[in-house]
């Protein structure tokens, strides 16, 4: 039941967050936060990360549905033992629903975050985005754990 709430927190504050922005920031308008570094801006997205695949949104309404129920079923099999895979489910879980809302109400996605890693402009992202990229990060990390621990067994 808690991954579900975490799940749902994710949902709130992505859409909350996506609620002010619109409500107050004209689109395309920047507000540097730390300069040269990190800016609050309004903008929107039709498509995946990068800008990929603008516009198909019926391909984004069926791929998301699938991960959404096989994230839920992943969630409910694993043992509870699993803490950090169910943890990572729960961010992804909120991630691809909050985003998920947005194409289902918007047509788009609504992003603000966007940062300069050493000058490089990263894509503008937002909280669900953020939650995404957390959880397969906690996955990728255990995935690599658990692989060096197989490894150390059979030696």
């Amino acid at each position: 039941m808690i991954y579900y709430l975490i799940a749902l927190f994710i949902i709130i504050v992505d859409q909350v967050t996506k609620y002010l922005v619109v409500q107050y920031m004209e689109l395309g308008e920047n507000i540097p936060i730390i300069e040269n570094f990190l800016y609050l801006s309004s903008h929107r997205n039709q498509g995946a990360a990068w800008g990929i695949l603008q516009g198909q949104m019926y391909f984004f309404y069926i791929i998301t549905m699938l991960v959404v129920i096989g994230l839920i079923v992943y969630l409910q099999k694993l043992p509870n033992d699993q803490k950090w895979m169910k943890f990572a489910l729960s961010l992804m879980l909120g991630g691809a629903v909050g985003n998920f809302i947005d194409r289902l109400l918007h047509q788009e996605v609504i992003d603000f975050i966007n940062t300069f890693i050493f000058s490089y402009d990263f894509p503008i992202f937002n909280v669900a985005d953020s939650a995404l990229v957390i959880g397969v990060g906690i996955i990728l990390v255990l995935t690599l754990l658990e692989g060096k621990k197989e490894k150390e067994l059979s030696n």
